[in-house]
């Protein structure tokens, strides 16, 4: 029985007069799944409620930062006792050292560290960081990995593994993406084939260390230590976005996981614990060419907030003392297993691809290595199985091409009422079929 959405439904007419598309980034518009948006009220551990007073598991958790779940106590005493002494100084602040400090903690590769506001003003600045130290243009970047909205970066690839990139959002000069070569992620051959081309003119080889926007795909050991290897032959700068993967996967970050040492790293969700944050950071002698030390500028009025700060560093400081990891790894498998075993059922073809408390269940019998794999998924099939949970109040990614979070508010009790849901909605599928 689908669930009245008769309030979310009119409030986002109301938006769509007023925002384009009635959202404020395409990630949350439902159009993928052939319906509207639900407009969410409230928050608490594992579940949302919609302003209609449906609750939902919540498998997104903000697309991420929500990895202790919503409102969790330690996380909201700290925003109250910030928020509590002023939202805003425009001056340094105790909490920005504070929470460089537990970064530069947790991951190995990081010596210092600059707050941002967002994971796109990271990696923007991350790649002008990589082009200022090395004195070059070229970046790397590969298909289906996200940056945020950079101009550099809003590239598709060129016609060839040596071509450079071309924009792929009107708005976006071509300048702006001329020194931009996309490649296939977990295609180390074709790395190898540019390197020996150009290596001398690249500036940096940007990647996210495990995708999650293309659907949770899992990089290769021979194609990271291609990168590696090749950057350093080259000395050019090895960048992880870590913005969904940082204290995600492991409290180092994806990086601890898979047992690299880049050069740079890009941090956010995670990081603000639900508030705007973004950072970078890696080897003292790069990061020390940011200005007001070097020549490379950077800046943000409102970059290392105190509030955001506090709600950051508790999420940090949290993780670090429950450890919440292994247990997350049990649920997620937990998770992974149910989604297989319900596909398999009801005769789906499927890959589910995992790491840690991150998933996709890919309508494709996969496995899904890069872009052009992920893209011939079924996203019809997908939609109706998308719209089958929300009516059965599991709240899932509204793309075939995003990862789900599970969180340290879910329970296994909760990952089986999931399960049960998958099995229903695949069961009305098939009924459909035939």
């Amino acid at each position: 029985m689908p669930l009245d959405h008769t309030r979310s439904s009119a409030e986002f007419a109301r938006a769509r007069n007023l925002i384009p598309g009635g959202v404020n980034s395409p990630a949350r518009a439902f159009g993928a799944v052939g319906r509207d948006p639900v407009i969410m009220d409230r928050g608490e551990g594992p579940y949302v409620w919609d302003i209609d007073g449906n609750r939902y598991i919540d498998f997104i958790g903000s697309w991420g930062p929500h990895i202790l779940g919503h409102r969790h106590p330690a996380v909201m005493d700290a925003i109250a006792t910030a928020c509590a002494k002023g939202t805003s100084f425009g001056a340094p602040t105790l909490a920005e050292s504070e929470l460089a400090e537990a970064v530069v903690d947790a991951v190995d590769s990081v010596e210092m560290v600059r707050m941002t506001n967002s994971g796109t003003e990271a990696a923007m600045s991350a790649i002008r960081l990589a082009r200022g130290a090395t004195g070059r243009d070229v970046v790397v970047k590969f298909a289906g990995n996200y940056h945020g909205h950079v101009d550099a970066m809003l590239v598709s690839a060129g016609s060839g593994a040596l071509t450079l990139g071309t924009p792929s959002s009107p708005g976006v000069p071509a300048g702006c993406t001329n020194d931009t070569v996309v490649l296939t992620y977990n295609e180390p051959g074709q790395l190898e084939e540019l390197f020996a081309a150009r290596g001398e003119e690249i500036a940096g080889v940007f990647l996210e260390g495990v995708v999650g926007n293309m659907g949770l795909v899992p990089p290769e050991p021979e194609f990271l230590a291609a990168i590696r290897r090749l950057t350093e032959k080259h000395g050019a700068v090895m960048g992880v976005d870590e913005v969904m993967t940082g204290f995600r996967l492991a409290y180092g970050g994806a990086q601890e996981v898979l047992g690299i040492t880049p050069d740079v790293s890009m941090f956010g969700k995670v990081i603000g614990g639900g508030m705007p944050v973004g950072a970078y950071g890696g080897r003292r002698d790069i990061m020390e060419h940011v200005s007001p030390v070097g020549p490379v500028y950077q800046a943000g009025t409102l970059s290392g907030n105190p509030v955001a700060m506090a709600s950051g560093l508790a999420t940090l400081r949290t993780l670090k003392e429950t450890n919440p990891y292994p247990r997350l790894e049990e649920l997620g498998a937990r998770l992974a297993r149910g989604f297989d075993e319900v596909a398999t059922k009801h005769g789906v073809p499927h890959a589910v691809q995992r790491v840690g408390s991150m998933l996709t269940l890919f309508f494709n019998p996969g496995p899904v290595r890069n872009l052009d794999d992920a893209t011939a998924s079924d996203t019809d099939a997908f939609a109706r199985f998308f719209r089958g949970m929300l009516d059965r109040g599991v709240y899932l990614p509204c793309s075939q091409f995003e990862a789900m979070f599970v969180s340290a508010a879910h329970d296994e009790a909760m990952i089986d009422e999931t399960i049960a849901a998958a099995d229903a909605a695949l069961a009305d599928m098939a009924s459909d079929r035939t």
